[in-house]
């Protein structure tokens, strides 16, 4: 490993460790640590694997001329979370022979560790998982607490388990490739952390801010690891979402109904989580809990990031609720949202009446 790299455990039933530092993708023994038998496959996207896919497999091979590797590529993008193809990966570890010791290596963005996670929950009801994060979004939050899961075209994330990884391997190096728009996409979830429970984070981040958007591998590295230990202590204190873990929906309920309305093909996931964290600030304020100027505050940084803040023009503030309705975080006598009362003090609230959530998306 390089001695620049840092480590973030994860306690619980399942632990792992997050590595997180530069060329780690090359670092064949770090790779091959989490490999129990002698069968693997490593899924990634026509976006990712030209980058990545050979190094990997040939760093695999270098600490372990024994492994049989197999590769399997799917479409790039959002659209691409389906039904149809988490089957084409199982159908793919079928044709390879994947036994229960194999080891699954999901190599790209959240949509590539969501779906090829969940392919690797459901082959033999359960086979090892390796989070090879490439997106800063993944490397903060998709990639570590072992959600999976694919989408629907009713909703986003409805088909899924949770599936703890064996270790995640956050390459920073791998950042220098993403697009502009997908590194901000990954620095709004980033935010979240700060605002669901670290006031002094955001302050970090505003007097960061520059230094984040001009890549800097310094902030980049201490953002990852402080935003990847406040969701560790919190998957592990509640790794299957009965409490304190929805807390991490900060946005989202707001921001999965964007995505779902826009068809995927609208805002991307980061996106979508900056304008539903403002949303959920403003519901705060509607309902007595939180001051404006804490809004107007987290607003501001989000600005600063380069991120959206405002409910894309034309969609419907009824159909945005209609998605709500079948959100996971809802429950059987209504709707439960994160809310805060203040910067770093979120909460889950249930019953929040749909006409304050109404009020606040016909305002957006």
């Amino acid at each position: 490993m390089t001695t620049s790299a840092r480590e973030v455990a994860v306690a619980g039933d399942t632990p792992y460790t997050i590595h997180i530092g530069p060329s780690l993708l090359d670092d064949g023994a770090l790779l091959a640590r989490s490999v129990r038998g002698r069968d693997a496959m490593l899924v990634s996207d026509t976006h990712v694997a030209p980058l990545y896919a050979d190094r990997v497999i040939a760093a695999l091979q270098a600490a372990r001329p024994d492994l049989r590797i197999h590769r399997h590529v799917l479409p790039p993008g959002e659209a691409a979370k389906t039904l149809a193809h988490f089957a084409q990966v199982t159908t793919a570890l079928a044709d390879a022979r994947m036994r229960r010791d194999s080891t699954l290596f999901a190599l790209g963005g959240g949509v590539i560790g969501d779906l090829a996670g969940f392919a690797a929950a459901c082959w033999m009801r359960g086979i090892d998982c390796v989070q090879l994060p490439t997106t800063l979004l993944a490397m903060v939050d998709s990639s570590v607490g072992g959600k999976t899961a694919v989408d629907l075209p009713q909703g986003k994330n409805l088909v899924g388990a949770f599936h703890p990884p064996r270790a995640v391997i956050a390459d920073t190096a791998a950042l220098r490739t993403l697009p502009p728009r997908e590194l901000r996409a990954g620095l709004a979830e980033v935010v979240k952390y700060g605002a669901l429970g670290d006031a002094d984070f955001l302050d970090w981040l505003d007097a960061n801010a520059d230094a984040l958007l001009a890549m800097d591998d310094a902030a980049l590295a201490e953002a990852i690891a402080r935003s990847c230990a406040h969701k560790a202590a919190i998957v592990a204190r509640d790794p299957f979402e009965h409490g304190e873990r929805a807390l991490l929906n900060l946005g989202h309920t707001f921001g999965h109904a964007i995505e779902t309305e826009q068809g995927y093909g609208g805002l991307n996931h980061g996106e979508a989580v900056a304008v539903g964290m403002v949303l959920a600030a403003r519901l705060s304020e509607t309902l007595g809990l939180a001051p404006g100027a804490d809004t107007q505050r987290l607003r501001a940084l989000l600005v600063r990031l380069q991120l959206p803040v405002d409910v894309p023009a034309g969609l419907d503030a009824e159909r945005l609720l209609a998605h709500m309705r079948l959100d996971k975080k809802a429950v059987a006598r209504g709707l439960r949202f994160i809310v805060w009362r203040g910067a770093g003090r979120a909460e889950v609230l249930s019953d929040v009446p749909e006409s304050a959530v109404l009020s606040v998306l016909q305002e957006a």
